[in-house]
């Protein structure tokens, strides 16, 4: 490298070594400096180091020099606290969205806005027990193609698809486009979904979507519709009332709950709900529900410890719903019972035979 052009790099190879090698417990003696910057072919004198840190310290850089045997340069505060950086980290790694590829793309990337020390203790894995990565490797470009669409007012198409019984891609309504007009982005059980409006529907309106099985996403000329629908529209109880984000009616219904159940139920329908006392050791609530087969098998989750009070239309599809889940166990019931049987009758023959 010409000794010109080392030296016009010389700050910024300055500024890298200091973010790359120092940190609150690591500092670079001058000495240090000038020989990473030898070896990086910039030949520079003392006095010119000490002019371009304090070039650096006017810049914002948080450049902290001790004195002794140990003393040093470092940085000492960087965009990023290393237990930020950790938090970070950590929710990539949890992220049943990200692919298994684009998590270790992040987590090297954030590593870089950490000195080499502290990057090593980034490199920590997150176990999640039984941890499903997603299978779709583009749905980090699609989230920003919606986000792209959504701040330019624009219509969305898609192709939308749903996995096999042997894990190939079968796209829905023979692979033909969705064209939708996207309103927000909800994250629900550990996946993410596009709230759109759908125009084509009959009657038109409001509509959710996967987005890791939305392929061949792009972003059209036309304008969004249903603008009328979405004003006012409280997209976070949308998403409370949405098991699962699984469709169905939405309607008022009455619960009751065992007491030890309080913080389960204000964890998914919101603070605001009221909680009436019932007997002591239960209490009763309205709330806002899409009425789904999820819904009813949250409810069943709980036991005897949850009640379905009303409307009575809701408690009949309820009982309904519980009946066929016994029905399908009594018959599996009724079969192993006649395999004994016939299993002891066969037995109690060939003994006798003998």
């Amino acid at each position: 490298m010409p000794k010109s052009e080392g030296q016009k790099l010389k700050l910024l190879y300055l500024a890298d070594l200091l973010r790359r090698e120092t940190d609150e417990d690591h500092a670079l003696s001058m000495s240090d400096i000038l020989s990473r910057l030898e070896e990086l072919g910039v030949h520079a004198e003392r006095k010119s180091i000490y002019d371009d840190l304090r070039a650096l310290e006017d810049y914002g850089m948080d450049i902290i020099a001790t004195r002794g045997r140990a003393g040093g340069y470092q940085l000492a505060h960087r965009e990023f606290e290393l237990p930020e950086l950790k938090l970070l980290v950590d929710a990539v790694q949890s992220s049943k969205f990200l692919s298994v590829k684009k998590s270790r793309e992040l987590i090297r990337k954030l590593e870089g806005l950490a000195s080499r020390w502290e990057a090593q203790s980034l490199q920590r894995q997150v176990y999640a027990v039984g941890r499903v990565k997603s299978m779709n490797e583009s749905i980090y470009y699609s989230i920003d193609t919606i986000h792209t669409a959504i701040s330019q007012d624009r219509q969305i198409a898609f192709r939308y698809f749903e996995w096999t019984m042997e894990k190939t891609v079968r796209y829905r309504r023979d692979g033909q486009l969705y064209e939708r007009s996207p309103y927000a982005l909800v994250w629900d059980d550990e996946n993410y979904y596009l709230v759109a409006y759908d125009h084509t529907a009959s009657p038109p309106g409001i509509r959710h979507y996967r987005v890791d099985k939305m392929a061949n996403l792009s972003v059209l000329e036309e304008s969004r519709l249903g603008k009328a629908t979405f004003d006012g529209f409280d997209m976070a109880q949308y998403a409370k009332q949405m098991f699962g984000m699984f469709g169905g009616a939405q309607q008022d219904v009455e619960l009751r709950f065992a007491a030890r159940l309080a913080g389960v139920v204000l964890d998914r329908f919101g603070k605001e709900v009221t909680l009436l006392p019932d007997g002591g050791s239960f209490f009763r609530v309205h709330v806002q529900a899409v009425v789904s087969p999820q819904f009813m098998g949250w409810v069943a989750g709980f036991g005897t410890d949850a009640k379905l009070l009303g409307p009575p239309a809701v408690v009949r599809e309820y009982t309904a719903f519980c009946r066929e889940m016994l029905a399908q166990y009594e018959q599996a019931l009724k079969v192993l019972i006649m395999g004994h049987i016939i299993s002891y009758t066969k037995d109690t023959e060939r003994n006798h035979d003998v």
